[in-house]
């Protein structure tokens, strides 16, 4: 399955570039390991997406010490 996703400017450029490899969401599209993020760069000054987009294979979940309904997700291209 592939879920679309916003993602704020300051944390798809990290991801762009290989620096982060997760992300941390409400789990409430019931996302499963094997599952495709695709990641759509958001602006929040202007409310709209930029254009870019970038696709992620969810490889590990866990919701280790996380706030209720939250997952940690390790993502891979």
């Amino acid at each position: 399955m592939t879920h679309e996703l916003k993602c704020w400017t300051e944390f798809f450029v990290p991801l762009w570039i290989g620096a982060k490899t997760f992300e941390i969401r409400r789990n409430d599209r019931n996302f499963r390991q094997g599952d495709t993020l695709r990641l759509i760069e958001w602006d929040r000054e202007q409310q709209r997406p930029t254009g870019l987009t970038l696709d992620r294979r969810i490889i590990y979940m866990t919701d280790f010490q996380q706030q209720p309904g939250y997952v940690v997700l390790g993502i891979a291209p």
